[in-house]
């Protein structure tokens, strides 16, 4: 079983990402958001973008590799893949995906990418249009059950009421992304402080969360790019050393109808276990989280499940304090995660944690070697990822 393992074997040795904008407000197409954002992480790891030979990505990004190579100008196109479903739950899935081809040797230099111009096509918080519903919307839609912040909120209201846990504790994790966007020129939300009383007052979107509690709607994009870990020291940058990469969700996670047996979850009871098992680390070595924030309350959720503390213990653990660099016990969301640097569908929280390990982020965490990468708290599939220092080898 040891050979069979992605720890140490692929290496982050560039990341890129366009302006991050509000929705619908991208000056340009998202194919071509999708391409700025390769050709950034090209100049950020110093090669030519013909160097690329693969192209990962996620929740049906609709940017077809084959056009992305084209475009490029790629000698060969030797692999493309897509991690079906589960919303930004699938966004350490595709390096993980990425890594394999590399560790495999299907490709050598894979980009692993997601782009969004929501100006161009549907906003992700409006219902489906049309007048007819199928799947899991056939039994919400005709109960006024239409985004995802009502859907996902059942699920974390029972959680909440389960552990008795207080508004304190989601109001911690909002606050936290905040103060570290005030020291981030590209969070969209820099300059923008939140204060205890704004979040407060702000308005209800759906119990248990009000605005602030919930991610922001963008246009851009973000990549990253992997190469063999034998290679890795040739770039311009320390590169980060995938240490694991897990997905899935526990049994009948994806039970319609609000039906599953596990209800009150954040999807990782099975996945963390077996990234730990395969990082070969503790959540105790854990230096910086980047926690995808579709709504504080799964930030929450996947924090319990992937065992910084017990449910019981959140409303102690979850302070501003705590959460904030560079000195809090878990430093989250260093560069404003998607409540307030940008809602990159998640990816943005990878580049985050790639800068965290070069000591290069705006809320550096000091002697940072150890980063975990939190995917899409409450679908399915969910995704995590640990990527590591070469002196975690």
């Amino acid at each position: 079983m040891s050979q069979r393992t992605l720890r140490g074997q692929v290496a982050v040795v560039g990341v890129g990402e366009t302006p991050y904008y509000k929705h619908g407000k991208s000056p340009v197409s998202e194919f071509k958001l999708a391409l700025q954002a390769t050709l950034a992480a090209c100049e950020d790891a110093g090669i030519d973008p013909r160097r690329i030979d693969g192209f990962a990505s996620y929740s049906n990004d609709r940017n077809d590799p084959s056009r992305l190579a084209a475009a490029l100008g790629l000698p060969a196109l030797r692999f493309s893949n897509m991690n079906w479903g589960g919303g930004g739950g699938g966004a350490a899935a595709a390096v993980g995906n990425a890594a394999a081809a590399v560790a495999c040797g299907i490709a050598n230099c894979v980009v692993v990418f997601r782009a969004l111009a929501q100006g161009q096509f549907q906003r992700f918080g409006m219902a489906a249009p049309g007048g007819t519903a199928s799947g899991e919307n056939a039994f919400n839609a005709p109960y006024g059950v239409f985004s995802p912040g009502q859907r996902y909120a059942m699920r974390a209201m029972r959680f909440l009421h389960d552990n008795g846990i207080a508004p304190s504790a989601q109001r911690a994790i909002a606050l936290a992304s905040y103060h570290h966007a005030q020291s981030n020129p590209r969070a969209v939300m820099y300059g923008r402080p939140l204060t205890e009383e704004a979040y407060d007052n702000s308005r209800w979107i759906v119990e248990p969360w009000r605005l602030f509690d919930c991610c922001q709607e963008n246009d851009g994009a973000a990549a990253l790019i992997l190469v063999p870990a034998e290679e890795a020291k040739d770039f311009r940058h320390k590169p980060a050393y995938l240490l694991g990469a897990t997905q899935g969700s526990e049994h009948r996670n994806g039970a319609r109808v609000h039906n599953a047996p596990l209800y009150a979850t954040s999807s990782f009871t099975t996945v963390a276990p077996q990234l730990y098992d395969m990082a070969r680390v503790k959540p105790s070595d854990v230096d910086v989280v980047q926690s995808y924030e579709n709504f504080t309350g799964g930030v929450l959720m996947s924090l319990v499940e992937h065992g910084f503390f017990t449910a019981e213990e959140a409303n102690d653990f979850l302070t501003p304090e705590n959460l904030m660099a560079p000195s809090g016990k878990l430093p989250l969301n260093t560069s404003g995660g998607n409540l307030a640097e940008c809602y990159m569908h998640g990816l943005e929280l990878q580049v985050e944690a790639v800068r965290q390990l070069r000591g290069q982020s705006t809320a550096q965490v000091k002697d940072a070697n150890v980063a975990l990468v939190i995917a899409g708290p409450m679908v399915t599939p969910v995704s995590s990822m640990i990527l590591g220092s070469e002196a975690t080898l």
